[in-house]
């Protein structure tokens, strides 16, 4: 079934990423290669999901350039780009209120020396024009790269690290809004070298290691990504986040899991000043498509859980 973006297209073009759909189905790749092409056509791009089909409309060409996929989002870039002692990356799926309140933010808040790298997949809603007019506002601080397309949130997030210089990376949800400096507090908890990753909220298993609580402050057994910094060379090491991920906390658990092999992850002992605002990326999902996709991602946690021993660090 097509997602958000898609059922905002006029009905002729979800007509034709139906039939789409059915001639893959059928293995007819010829009449869905003509149909992606009659789509293009009409202004849109299709993509394929697990649950079917999504459709954005075309960024004109003009306006920034568009990679396809994040796949095109290669350590490359790096070269020539300015240097900084961490990268706070934000992936921009849609809504682009919230990237501005979050980008105005961390512009307020962040501290001098740390650079904003947002991924824009497929301009949904504007969000990538509204990226493109900060980045152009901000150049200093802001770098903005743009793709067509994605085949998860996990392409997307590893694209941002595949590509980031900078000896930490901060991973960030446009959700998490700063109140104050929170990112200097990460930074200085990475100075110790036992520690390799440090974030907002922190998460234990629970006795039975059937499930997590929130923990923290000090060390802890997981991270979660609304707001944490890791050394980049370690996310690496660690395999990147799960490829196929597509629901956030599960996935979070999976990569602080692997990440805990090679050091300690640890949420300062001080209240960090981040208000939360609506995750809607998580929220304003489809609730069937979201719990069977948080089930699939839970049972590798478990696994990973048990292969650890359930103990911090």
């Amino acid at each position: 079934m097509p997602e958000r973006a898609g059922e905002q297209a006029p009905a002729r073009i979800r007509e034709l990423a139906a039939q789409r759909l059915a001639a893959r189905q059928a293995r007819d790749y010829a009449a869905a290669d003509r149909l992606r092409a009659e789509i293009a056509q009409q202004g849109w791009v299709v993509t394929d999901t697990q649950g079917g089909y999504d459709l954005v409309p075309a960024v004109p060409e003009a306006a920034y350039e568009v990679l396809p996929n994040p796949l095109a989002v290669t350590a490359d870039l790096a070269s020539g780009r300015s240097p900084r002692s961490a990268t706070i990356g934000l992936l921009v799926e849609g809504w682009p209120d919230d990237l501005r309140e979050c980008v105005s933010a961390l512009l307020a808040h962040a501290p001098a020396g740390v650079m904003i790298s947002a991924l824009d997949v497929g301009n949904r809603d504007g969000a990538g024009d509204a990226l493109h007019e900060l980045a152009a506002e901000h150049p200093a601080r802001i770098e903005a790269l743009h793709v067509a397309a994605s085949p998860g949130w996990s392409a997307g997030r590893n694209a941002l690290l595949r590509a980031d210089p900078a000896p930490v990376h901060v991973i960030m949800e446009t959700s998490t809004i700063l109140t104050g400096d929170a990112i200097s507090p990460l930074l200085a908890a990475l100075a110790d070298d036992t520690v390799v990753a440090a974030g907002w909220r922190g998460a234990d298993p629970d006795p039975d290691l059937q499930g997590f609580h929130d923990a923290g402050p000090g060390q802890v057994t997981a991270l979660l990504g609304y707001l944490l910094a890791v050394r980049t060379a370690a996310a690496r090491e660690a395999g990147w986040l799960p490829a196929g991920a597509r629901f956030y906390r599960n996935a979070d658990l999976e990569f602080s899991l692997r990440l805990g092999r090679s050091g300690r992850l640890l949420v300062p002992d001080r209240s960090l000043p981040v208000r939360q605002a609506r995750h809607r990326g998580y929220h304003d999902s489809d609730p069937e498509y979201r719990d069977r996709e948080s089930r699939r991602n839970y049972r590798l946690v478990l696994e990973l859980l048990r292969q650890s021993g359930g103990t911090p660090g």
